[in-house]
């Protein structure tokens, strides 16, 4: 599968909430069976410690994005060590929590950012095909950190009965994956940034809305401010319902993009007509349809969404959240398909 020729200022357009030269891909990030399914030979015979980096850089290449996401936990560069949990397909939000008091608070092994291998984006930059970028995203968010740390519950209590303690983890986290942002956005090949951080449910944020105003939205209003610094775009992915907050997003925190989009929640198409000329809508084609729909229905959707922002732009295709290895792959090429030949 060969897709066309890289050209990353089609993306940029979209971020700036404007019409593409054409039809444009995005997606977080696939899965390790359909990277090396994606690859050409020559990335997956490489046998040194960057292969895993050339075969996502030659799967998104040959599928038509005009970038690759690297995630952070091949990096390496940012990592807040959590206790070892059960693998499972799904995880309680309770479950590994370190942080209980502030004697726990203060012996905790706190990452420094600037210790991370920054160097293979210089490496990799050198080695991405003409008009393609980078993006970085983040080692989780500063809420999904903090719950991570601390226990979903455990949070709920602790800003209710210790609010110092509180600001203290949440800044310890944010204040680190600013340092961060500030360095991986400062790179040539990073061509825009992704701030990761789930904050809602189905029907609701996570935390009331003003709890997240107090402990989490000030920090991502830096991480956007340092990565426009170095003049890139940031883009927001957050799963859940934000409509309670999204103008904070928009008007506060500045995000040029925002990602994840589920039909049970708001169908992307609604997202897009509510939104799109303030801030660039990414993917959304809801991951249950994508898994269970037919090649042929995949494709029409795509098709009318297509149809439906070419002349004002402010979109680009891709899933909901991600392509896990349950969606099969024809229905993965057929989404693919209708950007790569929409007339």
């Amino acid at each position: 599968m060969k897709g066309r020729e890289p050209d990353f200022t089609n993306l940029i357009k979209i971020l700036n909430r404007g019409k593409p030269f054409r039809p444009t891909l995005f997606e977080f990030f696939l899965n390790e069976k359909l990277y090396e399914q994606l690859a050409d030979e020559k990335a997956k015979s490489t046998n040194d410690a960057l292969r895993i980096f050339r075969v996502v850089i030659s799967a998104f290449e040959n599928a038509g994005y005009d970038y690759a996401t690297i995630p952070n936990s091949y990096t390496q560069t940012l990592w807040f060590h959590k206790n070892e949990t059960e693998k499972k397909l799904s995880k309680s939000l309770n479950d590994g929590f370190i942080i209980t008091d502030e004697e726990s608070f203060l012996a905790y092994d706190w990452p420094n950012p600037e210790h991370g291998n920054y160097e293979v984006f210089n490496i990799l930059g050198k080695e991405l095909p003409d008009g393609m970028k980078l993006i970085a995203c983040g080692p989780g968010g500063v809420l999904e950190n903090a719950i991570e740390l601390v226990g979903y519950e455990n949070l709920c209590f602790l800003s209710l009965i210790n609010e110092e303690l509180t600001k203290l983890v949440f800044d310890a986290i944010g204040s680190r994956l600013l340092k961060y942002y500030e360095i991986v956005s400062s790179f040539e090949s990073i061509g825009a940034v992704i701030s990761n951080d789930d904050w809602g449910f189905k029907t609701q944020t996570m935390f009331a809305p003003e709890m997240l105003r107090t402990y989490v939205f000030p920090w991502h209003k830096k991480f956007v401010g340092a990565i426009h610094q170095n003049n890139k775009p940031a883009i927001l992915h957050s799963c859940g319902n934000l409509s309670a907050v999204m103008e904070d997003v928009i008007d506060d925190m500045q995000f040029d993009g925002k990602h994840s989009f589920e039909d049970n929640i708001s169908p992307v198409e609604t997202e897009w007509q509510h939104y799109h000329n303030r801030i660039a809508i990414l993917g959304g084609i809801d991951m249950n349809f994508l898994a269970s729909s037919t090649p042929e229905k995949i494709r029409e959707r795509c098709t009318r969404l297509l149809e439906l922002t070419a002349e004002e732009g402010s979109y680009a295709l891709g899933s909901g959240n991600s392509i896990p290895e349950f969606i099969p792959y024809e229905n993965f090429k057929a989404m693919m398909d209708a950007a790569l030949f929409f007339k």
